[in-house]
Order: structure tokens, then C-alpha cells, then sequence
């Protein structure tokens, strides 16, 4: 990494740098989108999970920062020799693993529009425009997924723009906490309230409940069985509740998932929060992953009952073109939030906030700082429109249901759980097992092989996915979501998985 002593394009005649110089912004910028359209027009060539070794980049770098600027130019050769290889290609239309984190023209461009105007959106004197948009967007998508009107501006509740679905639940649960513990007289009950999920609900949940003070032994993951899908059935609420109640205990906080992590199961939403309404429990619906598919008419039963949930979120930034980070959180009542977040220092005193007519979201959300995130969503919105948004969505279902028929067409493998959307949970089956494996269990034979399998597909790069436990069963989730992904994409993939399977199974 070289230095230059003099940059005539960033440097004033004081010698001190011109870090905004618009002409110099225009040419460096140019320089950067030529990069990364080249680099979306290879991404496909790189292995998709990185292939180096903790600690590679300090072998790489220098010791310390350089004192003289250097251009450009030699920054963006060590990005692509130094960084890239040490990137997981979320953007590879054989990336698989975890969720979709999918990327748009419009996404990326609104995105660059957000930091080009670098603003502090706090209250909404700090920019109008973008207070102001967040809500009216917010309100657009409330209405594509038929949230009942109480959950919009329009009609007396709202949302928010926050970073992940991590915050969207710990903000909810401090507001269902402090009106519960209003309720009960004081905060020194807060060891009496518990918190409920299932087994399959994302740890995120569990995080919010420790960082909001609820006492560790109150956080009930509820088994889920195969037999319903390993979603939480309303039963196996009630029985967890009653012995909560018997013991003295008061139930607060129930998170109900649409499409967890693990299977993408569904918890059916209305039995459930029938449940919790007897009781007094705020119900949050994390459809991080699966709200999406939810602006699909033919999708839209899996929200059947969020009209009588507390508050609803879900990714924009997953599976929506929208890029990170980007959760959608709307509330029934926005009080809640404001009572349990709020605070409103003398520096941060304006007219509008105090005529209470204007939206604060400083109020709605753990930080004080926020971005403008609405733009680029905005942009999203109005750059694809609706229906071409549905289209996107059912194409990768449509891929995700060829690769279950590939699935189907070979006897080795089986698909484990329900594909409810367009993640495929599968592996090879306990069957090809049977009679050779003496010290341990068919069912543990598979898990082992299946583990193996994954492991040696991944480090081969030409695809990448991730696995789950469902059941004590090991399964490789194949999840499609990726911008870049075509058909032929998801017939190499099942081509990888036969090919390495072939070679394990011969060798076994």
C-alpha cells in the first residue's frame, strides 16, 4: 500500500484536505459503482464462503495508518485483493445460508442518497422530509400487507423504521414491561414477569428479555413437535401460563414467529393470541423473514389473527431489495413506546415537538441517532412497484419448489419439515444408513453424515448453505433469496449436494 504525497483534487492551496469537493466526489464515485458492477457481474466466480483463516487480514495490513493520503485507485486494488477474499458472498446467486440479505438497484441507490445526505434524523425538526416519509412509507406497506388500520398512522397506531428485528423486540418488551409493571404497582415486581416463546423462536428474543432486566428463569421457550410443524400450538401456551400462574408469577410478553429461523415454521397467530388476550399479554409477531411473502394474496392467511396482536415486524432488508438494515416495526398504540423510550433533554426542545403534532422517532427506538432509512424503501417501492415485487417473491417460491421436486426425484434424500415458503430443509435420509453403524443410532449416523456433507460442499465454494437442528434431527436448510438467482442456478446447486453426496456415501 503505497502513499502519495500530494492529491491536487483533495488538498486546498492551505494544504488542508477538501473532503466533500463535489468534482472529486463525482469521479471517485464513478470509480466505486464501476467497481461494484463489475464486481456483481463476477460474483458468481468466487467461492461463496470465504475461504480464509482467522487473523488473514492483519497478515495483510500494515501496522499502522498511513500518514500521507492515497488515491483512490490503490485503495480499491486492495479492496480487491485484500478484502474481497475475505468477503461471504451474500450477494452470489449460490449463496443459500441463513436468510436472503437481498440487494437492488433502487436499494442501493436509495442507500446512497441516505448517507450522500448524511443526516441525524432524531425529532422532526432535524429533517422534516425524513420523519415525514418514514411514516408515509411506513403506512404504504402496512396497507400491501393488509394490516388491520389500527396498526397505521391513519388509523391511530404506527411504524418505525429500526435497524434489526433485535430492536423491534426489545423495544416492545420495555413498553409491554412498563406498562405491566405500572399495572402491578411498582418495578420492584419486574422478577414476576415472564416471557414466552418457543423452542424455534430466534434468540433475539431471549437477548431482549436479558438486556430489559427479566429475570433469566422467567424466559419460556416452549417445546414444539414435529407433529405440528414445530410451530407453538395454543395448548402448549396455556399449560406453560397456568403453571406460571400458580406459582405467582405474571405472564408479559409472548413473540409468535412467521417463519423461524430454523424451518421457517408458522405459528398460527389467532389460537394463540386468544391465549394471551385471557391474560393480559403483549404479543409481538416476528415475521422477519416471512412478512415478506405476506403482500402475496395467496400467502396473506399466514397473518390470519395479527389484528389482535400488540405489534407486528418484519425485514425489509431480507427478502424485499431493500439493503441492510432496514426492520419494519409497526404498534397498535405508539404511547407505549413513547412512555417506556422517551426522553426530551433541554438541547432537543423545539415548537413542533412540543405542540405534540410531529412524529419523534427518537422516541420509538433504543438509540437517539438514526438514519434515513425510508429513503431507499421509498425508492424500492416506486422503482419496482407492487406487482413487480409479488413477481420477484413467487419466482424465488418457484425455485425453492423445483429444488424440493429434485429433492423428491432421489430416494437418498428426504425434505425434512414443510417448505412453507421458499427454504428447504433436507438431508440425506437415516435410511442409507441402516445395519452399518453398530456403536451409534441410525438417526445419529445421518446426523453425522449430513454435517460432513454440508462441511464439505461449503469449503468447495461453489455454493453456500447453512444447517439447523430441528427435533434433534440435523438438517441443511437450502434458502433461496439471493437478487442474482436464476433456475440454472438452483440445478447446479442440487448437481453440488449429488455429486459430493455420491462421493461421501462411497467412501462411507
Amino acid at each position: 500500500m503505497g502513499s502519495l504525497p500530494n492529491q491536487k483534487t483533495d488538498v486546498g492551496s492551505a494544504g488542508i484536505i477538501k473532503p466533500l469537493d463535489p468534482e472529486e466526489f463525482r469521479r471517485q464515485g464513478h470509480l466505486v459503482i464501476d467497481f461494484l458492477a463489475d464486481y456483481y457481474q463476477n460474483v458468481e466466480k468466487y467461492p461463496v464462503r470465504s475461504q480464509v483463516q482467522p487473523g488473514y487480514l492483519k497478515e495483510r495490513m500494515p501496522d499502522s495508518a498511513p500518514n500521507e493520503p492515497e488515491p483512490i485507485e490503490d485503495i480499491l486494488k486492495d479492496v480487491q485483493k485484500d478484502i474481497v477474499p475475505g468477503i461471504t458472498h451474500w450477494q452470489s446467486p449460490n449463496y443459500y445460508a441463513y436468510f436472503p440479505s437481498s440487494g437492488s438497484i433502487a436499494g442501493f441507490l436509495g442507500e446512497v442518497l441516505s448517507t450522500g445526505f448524511n443526516i441525524v434524523g432524531f425529532n422532526w425538526m432535524s429533517s422534516p422530509a425524513a420523519t415525514e416519509l418514514e411514516s408515509i412509507v411506513m403506512d404504504w406497506l402496512g396497507k400491501m400487507l393488509k394490516l388491520p388500520s389500527d396498526f397505521l398512522f391513519s388509523g391511530g397506531g404506527g411504524g418505525v423504521m429500526q435497524g434489526t428485528t433485535c430492536e423491534a423486540i426489545l423495544c416492545t418488551l420495555v413498553a409491554a414491561r412498563d406498562q405491566m409493571l405500572k399495572k402491578l404497582g411498582g418495578r420492584e415486581n419486574i422478577n414476576k414477569l415472564v416471557v414466552y416463546g418457543s423452542d424455534q423462536t430466534h434468540s433475539a428474543l431471549q437477548k431482549a428479555a436479558q438486556i430489559a432486566g427479566i429475570n433469566p428463569e422467567n424466559f419460556r421457550a416452549v417445546a414444539t413437535t414435529r407433529a405440528n410443524a414445530f410451530g407453538l400450538t395454543a395448548e402448549a401456551l396455556r399449560a406453560t401460563i397456568e403453571s406460571d400462574v400458580k406459582s405467582g408469577l405474571v405472564p408479559l410478553f409472548l413473540c409468535p414467529t412467521i417463519g423461524t429461523t430454523s424451518s421457517t415454521a408458522v405459528d398460527v397467530l389467532a389460537p394463540l393470541c386468544d391465549v394471551a388476550a385471557e391474560y393480559g399479554i403483549w404479543v409481538h409477531v416476528d415475521a422477519a423473514y416471512a412478512g415478506s411473502a405476506c403482500i402475496l394474496p395467496e400467502y396473506r392467511h399466514f397473518l390470519d389473527g395479527v389484528e389482535n396482536a400488540h405489534s407486528f415486524s418484519f425485514n425489509a432488508h431480507k427478502w424485499f431489495l431493500t439493503t441492510l438494515d432496514c426492520c419494519c416495526l409497526w404498534v397498535k398504540d405508539p404511547g407505549a413506546l413513547v412512555k417506556a423510550l422517551s426522553t426530551y433533554p433541554e438541547y432537543l426542545r423545539n415548537k413542533a415537538s412540543e405542540t405534540k403534532q410531529v412524529v419523534d422517532y427518537k422516541d420509538w427506538q433504543i438509540t437517539l441517532s438514526r438514519r434515513f432509512r425510508s429513503l431507499k424503501l421509498w425508492m424500492v417501492l416506486r422503482s419496482y412497484g407492487v406487482a413487480n415485487l409479488r413477481k420477484f417473491l413467487r419466482s424465488h417460491i418457484k425455485m425453492a419448489k423445483n429444488f424440493e421436486g429434485l429433492i423428491g426425484m432421489d430416494k437418498r434424500f428426504e425434505v425434512v419439515v414443510p417448505r412453507n415458503f421458499a427454504t428447504v430443509c433436507f438431508r440425506i435420509s437415516p435410511i442409507e444408513f441402516g445395519g452399518n453403524h453398530q456403536i451409534v443410532s441410525q438417526e445419529e449416523a445421518a446426523n453425522n453424515v449430513n454435517a460432513k456433507l454440508l462441511e464439505t460442499i461449503n469449503e468447495a465454494g461453489q455454493i453456500y448453505m447453512t444447517h439447523a437442528v430441528i427435533g434433534g434431527v440435523y438438517v441443511m436448510r437450502f434458502a433461496v433469496g439471493a437478487s442474482l438467482t436464476e433456475n440454472r442456478h438452483i440445478n447446479l446447486a442440487w448437481k453440488v449436494v449429488q455429486e459430493h453426496a455420491n462421493a461421501l456415501l462411497t467412501s462411507s
